[in-house]
């Protein structure tokens, strides 16, 4: 009996080991370096036509490009499964995946510490308005025009995702006295919940005196904080992102930070990444970091881990370790 044939797309930086020893047991392909139509040629000219699962990341898309219609189109109707390493997805162009019957994974919970410490940071950062003084030391100036900060004791922060990630936050910032509320689509069940307030989306945006965003990018979330929403939140609000730049309106955020409506942000992702809007790189009152949210050895080892353990159980038993939600009710087969 022949081998299950599995894909590497994009390099590996910790697991290279795991990746070659499933060679016992796996035909083992690879693209590691090349171009979009490099892959879309060897695609046509059926190179993977054996493939039943593969690897890729968010850092592949340099590769590859996204993973849209064009390309998903194009995969071999042999593959039943994109392992993807990241928590966000926003690059793989989910519905053509799901009617192609192609299961993706992603990798919560490897990425949950390290994004909320950066959250947490960022939190900080923004309540005590540390970028003047940060700059100020380092050109010689000591404290600067460095202003009084905030305390984060007392605040009530909402979390808009109260996934991995947003409830991480939340036992964090528990820590440092602040007050916990949250919306999701559907609300937590109590043991997830503990003492968090479940408020509708409008409510989370009136009583938050810091906002952070710890949802995934899609189709309905792409700028789900505009004007509109800005108009609605206290005056001086603190916004925190360490999910993805675009669910948030990049112009209105520059925009309501010059107005005062928002006091500070502290920003780990950007709308058009590695562009930024320049107001954000002007104002003193954005503390902003080249998203590093799981920059650490640790996190970055166990995502790869994650990713090849699904792999592992999509060819063994059919089924993915951490399937992305959207498919969760439309793809429950087995391979």
């Amino acid at each position: 009996m022949s081998k299950p044939t599995v894909l590497l797309i994009g390099d590996l930086t910790h697991a290279n080991t795991e990746w070659k020893a499933y060679g016992s047991k796996y035909n083992l392909k690879e693209f590691r370096k090349g171009t979009r139509e490099q892959f879309l040629s060897k695609c046509k000219a059926g190179e993977y036509n054996d493939v039943v699962a593969l690897y890729r990341s968010n850092t592949s898309t340099s590769e590859t490009g996204p993973f849209n219609e064009e390309l998903v189109s194009l995969l071999p109707s042999s593959l039943k499964f994109i392992c993807h390493n990241g928590a966000g997805y926003d690059n793989i162009e989910v519905d053509a995946c799901t009617k192609r019957g192609i299961k993706v994974s992603s990798t919560p919970l490897a990425v949950d510490n390290a994004t909320a410490d950066v959250g947490i940071f960022l939190l900080l950062g923004a309540l005590r308005q540390v970028w003047t003084p940060l700059k100020a030391i380092k050109e010689g100036r000591w404290k600067g025009n460095a202003q009084l900060g905030h305390d984060p004791r007392g605040k009530l922060l909402g979390i808009l995702g109260m996934g991995g990630i947003g409830r991480a936050m939340a036992d964090r910032a528990r820590a440092f006295g602040m007050t916990i509320a949250y919306h999701n689509r559907s609300r937590l069940p109590a043991e997830l919940e503990g003492d968090a307030t479940y408020l509708s989306f409008d409510e989370l945006l009136a009583r938050s005196d810091v906002l952070s965003l710890n949802l995934s990018l899609n189709a309905n979330t792409r700028h789900i904080i505009s004007a509109k929403e800005f108009a609605k939140m206290k005056d001086g609000v603190v916004i925190v992102n360490t999910a993805r730049g675009a669910l948030i309106n990049e112009k209105d955020l520059v925009a309501a930070l010059d107005s005062g409506k928002v006091s500070s942000v502290g920003l780990d992702v950007f709308e058009d990444e590695p562009k930024i809007e320049q107001g954000l790189l002007t104002n003193d009152r954005a503390f902003i970091v080249p998203h590093i949210g799981t920059m650490t050895w640790e996190t970055q080892k166990e995502m790869e881990l994650l990713v090849l353990r699904n792999l592992e159980s999509a060819v063994e038993t059919g089924t993915l370790l951490t399937p992305i939600p959207e498919q969760k009710d439309k793809l429950n087969g087995h391979l």
